[in-house]
């Protein structure tokens, strides 16, 4: 009876995709009544007891107690054809309608248009400098910010310190900010790494200064001052994939970046939230916060 699990599972795809009980009722020329029975009832039932260990005859006997409209002969009888109209039917994407569009949505897709005609001024390779999640060392990380192939947006590259690439997209705020946002997981969890540029008023700048947020070790949300400096103009892919992330400490820094490290390093450039546990969740629980991230 492996037909009656397919038919929940369809009826359950069915109504996520905005498709009423009724008109899958009408598609297999049976009453809308005896159809949600069978879905709300029945076949919930059904699989339960067979996960209890219930042989197929038995959990189906056991489910169909609970309703008085369908009978064991007529549903066994009107299977194939139920489930050959429900895999018939077509799934037509609805345009939303104007009050149902989300503004926020649109804006972004308007942004990334419009990011396209500005990005000229801020394409290249850059060198980026900002502390270590897991150490005191200066991390310093290859991006690559360009016209993506397909030419529809503007997209980031980003090599880690630990040898791994992201890539995500560019956005403009006009000319004030540049934000480079990416997932730093694995779909389908979605972890936001996402740095906001000042943009100066200068054409092609040497450097960006900004801020990033992400999540640490424990994935709890951290700020952090973070420091763009050009490397090339190049929007070559292959130039920026021999680029590797690193760590260095401080001892091994040269001049340059050790005005690096004291522009994006310090205690007052790093902000920080953790989850404390307590039963009360008073207002003290503030200050224990406040004292664990200062240590």
């Amino acid at each position: 009876m492996e037909d009656l699990k397919e038919i929940y599972e369809r009826i359950s795809f069915l109504r996520q995709k905005g498709i009423k009980m009724k008109e899958m009722a009408e598609q297999a020329g049976i009453s809308p009544s005896v159809l949600s029975a069978i879905y709300s009832t029945v076949l919930p039932a059904y699989l339960k007891n067979t996960e209890k260990g219930e042989n197929e005859d038995e959990a189906l006997n056991n489910a169909l107690v609970w309703v008085n409209n369908v009978s064991k002969k007529k549903l066994l009888g009107s299977l194939a054809n139920l489930k050959n109209s429900l895999f018939a039917m077509e799934i037509i994407p609805k345009s939303p309608s104007e009050n149902k569009i989300n503004p926020f949505l649109t804006q972004l897709e308007n942004n990334m248009q419009e990011t396209l005609n500005r990005i000229s001024y801020f394409s290249g390779i850059y060198l980026s400098y900002s502390i270590s999640s897991g150490s005191h060392s200066l991390k310093i990380e290859p991006y690559l910010i360009t016209p993506a192939e397909t030419g529809c947006y503007a997209e980031v590259g980003h090599n880690n310190a630990y040898g791994v690439t992201h890539w995500g997209v560019v956005m403009m705020n006009g000319m004030n900010h540049l934000y480079l946002t990416f997932n730093e997981n694995q779909p389908p969890q979605l972890a936001l790494y996402h740095i906001c540029l000042k943009l100066p008023m200068y054409d092609h700048p040497p450097l960006l200064r900004g801020i990033y947020t992400c999540f640490d070790y424990n994935y709890n949300p951290v700020a952090r001052r973070i420091l763009f400096v050009k490397y090339s103009d190049s929007i070559a892919r292959d130039e920026f994939m021999k680029l590797k992330g690193e760590l260095k400490a401080y001892e091994v820094l040269n001049e340059k970046e050790q005005a690096y490290y004291n522009y994006t390093c310090q205690p007052g450039d790093i902000i920080r939230m953790c989850n404390i546990p307590s039963p009360h969740m008073t207002e003290e629980d503030l200050t224990i916060e406040k004292k664990i991230l200062s240590l």
